[in-house]
């Protein structure tokens, strides 16, 4: 048991985990990062199914999604990460030092940062997995500009929706917001402002039954279901975004950390300390307002620093 001691391990493998291990590596804290492995967990998180990423700050000319995430890896694999490319199946945070296992193998450690992310629901149509990234996205501050002077489709009826087709709205030139029911669960005032913008128009009691086109053409249209008259058309379009919401990537720590009713870790106002002293939790995780490569970047260079100052502050009580 004893080598697989750690002072600190990450679980997880986007931008905030791999700036954390960045941040605690140089912190000559020796991290053991675990990646993740499968499509469930893909090592390099969301941004792995983005293909240009325009946004994130240092790339003029704008970077591919795979490529940021193994530029990142490989700086924090030049500090002394030591990168392990596979799942974290069970913790035990009730006791010091943590316990973390990867399938037979367990390890130990002072301090967890959690930086396992969140994931983007989708529709589960095989057709979307096959164009994820020619003309299906579930991100419109990632992916809209590409759909400059396009029709685009949105899925949803909640808040995320709403404000995507609107941010949309700053691109295409016709936003279709399809709705499984008659009326929207966004907030009202997000409502009023959809309904008021000329550029968005809704298809009601319907849903998407398969999207149409190919990865050398992108997204041409949809074929879509009425529930009321179930008479199936297909819809021309060039792109859709799928806004039905996300899922943290949390069911590891149940039991284990606090967290909100939507399953996300709640960590202390202004840091990334959890309910529990000595684990800390980055990215979109614990971040559902923002969920930017940005932000999530950030955080896992607060929790790194939190993680280092905490360390500090156990060995100094213990002398």
């Amino acid at each position: 048991m004893a080598n697989n001691h750690r002072r600190v391990i990450i679980i997880g493998a986007g931008p905030a985990g791999f700036t954390a291990a960045i941040y605690a590596a140089r912190a000559n804290l020796k991290p053991l990062l675990f990646e993740g492995e499968g499509p469930e967990n893909i090592p390099g998180g969301q941004l792995m199914i983005t293909t240009d990423v325009d946004n994130y700050p240092g790339f003029e000319h704008g970077i591919l999604g795979p490529e940021l995430m193994a530029n990142m890896r490989a700086q924090a694999a030049r500090f002394e990460t030591e990168i392990v490319t596979r799942n974290v199946t069970a913790v035990d945070f009730k006791t010091r030092p943590f316990r973390v296992w990867s399938r037979e193998d367990e390890y130990t450690a002072d301090a967890v940062i959690v930086s396992s992310g969140a994931s983007a629901k989708w529709l589960g149509l095989p057709s979307e997995e096959h164009l994820k990234g020619y003309g299906v996205s579930a991100c419109a501050t990632c992916d809209g500009f590409f759909f400059k002077d396009r029709e685009v489709t949105v899925v949803g009826g909640g808040d995320t929706a709403i404000e995507e087709a609107t941010f949309l709205t700053k691109y295409a030139t016709k936003v279709t917001l399809i709705h499984r029911r008659r009326e929207l669960r966004a907030s009202k005032i997000m409502q009023a402002r959809a309904f008021a913008n000329p550029k968005i128009t809704f298809l009601w009691d319907t849903v998407v039954e398969e999207v149409l086109g190919a990865r050398e053409t992108g997204v041409t249209g949809l074929r879509l279901r009425s529930l009321t008259t179930d008479e199936v058309m297909d819809y021309k379009c060039d792109g859709l975004f799928v806004a039905i919401g996300h899922q943290p990537n949390t069911s590891l720590f149940v039991g284990q950390l606090d967290l909100n009713p939507q399953g996300y870790i709640v960590t202390k106002p202004g840091s990334t300390y959890t309910s529990v002293p000595g684990v800390f939790a980055a990215g979109d995780v614990q971040d559902f307002t923002y969920r930017q490569a940005v932000t999530a970047a950030g955080t896992g260079c607060m929790a790194a620093i939190d993680a280092e100052r905490w360390l500090e502050e156990q060995a100094h009580a213990t002398h």
